[in-house]
């Protein structure tokens, strides 16, 4: 009995010395696992942060791009509009210079036929005339001198080359400087009437205002006053000595 309980003594003891053997050498050698798997994890932490910066960065720096973009994009679009603004106004000018080209181009030719008429003037002769009286102090045109004028339109609008001379008269009544402002205000109203309303070319028309100067009438009475306050038109024309020329030229070939 005694060496049997020696004996089961002895087995425990070599289990127990035993069992702290293994578990010594198991913590040692899983030790240095765990370490490596907590620095496995730490890094992978420490990864997982970077990736999150970074998405964050990229975020960010995708952020300014698109803001950037669309600021590009709004200033390409103000360019274009201030482009489009420009071209207009480069429209607007060509046209008006086209226009002021235009009128040139008339006051040009206008200028060259009234030289032509000053160079001409001999051949230029009398064809119509007409006297356009005025109210005391007025020069407003009448009823009947409208109607004067008419007629006097009429006859010339067949011409091609004729000019008309409008001089502009007062009585003695007032100031000479009144009277010659008051005589250039009657020859006006005769221009303006003959153009506005019968588009006879302004170039055609040679106008003078003269005063109390050259009276018809040098009475000094009521009569002889309102013959002087006057507008005298002349038409003057070379049609007929031109087709006479043409006509002694036609002539002497026939010869």
């Amino acid at each position: 009995m005694k060496a049997f309980l020696a004996t089961t003594v002895i087995v425990t003891g070599a289990m127990l010395a035993g069992g702290c053997a293994t578990k010594k050498y198991v913590r040692n050698t899983t030790a240095p696992i765990q370490a490596k798997v907590d620095q496995v994890g730490e890094q992978t932490a420490t990864n997982s942060t970077q990736i999150n910066d970074t998405k964050t960065e990229v975020k960010s720096v995708d952020e300014r791009a698109q803001s950037g973009i669309s600021a590009a994009q709004e200033r390409a679009a103000t360019a274009d509009q201030h482009a489009g603004d420009a071209m207009n106004k480069a429209n607007t000018a060509d046209q008006h210079a086209a226009q002021a080209d235009q009128k040139a181009d008339a006051a040009t030719q206008g200028l060259n036929q009234l030289r032509g008429v000053v160079a001409n003037l001999d051949d230029y002769k009398l064809q119509t005339s007409a006297t356009v009286p005025f109210n005391f102090n007025r020069y407003m045109l009448t009823k009947e001198s409208k109607q004067d004028l008419d007629k006097l339109a009429d006859d010339v609008k067949a011409d091609k080359r004729f000019f008309i001379a409008v001089e502009g008269y007062t009585d003695n009544v007032g100031s000479k400087q009144y009277n010659e402002e008051l005589s250039k205000k009657r020859a006006d109203a005769v221009v303006n009437y003959l153009v506005a309303e019968h588009d006879i070319p302004i170039y055609r028309i040679h106008m003078i205002g003269l005063g109390e100067e050259k009276p018809v009438d040098t009475a000094r009475n009521r009569a002889a006053r309102a013959k002087n306050r006057r507008v005298e038109v002349k038409v003057f024309s070379a049609d007929q000595v031109m087709s006479s020329m043409n006509s002694d030229a036609n002539r002497g070939q026939e010869k």
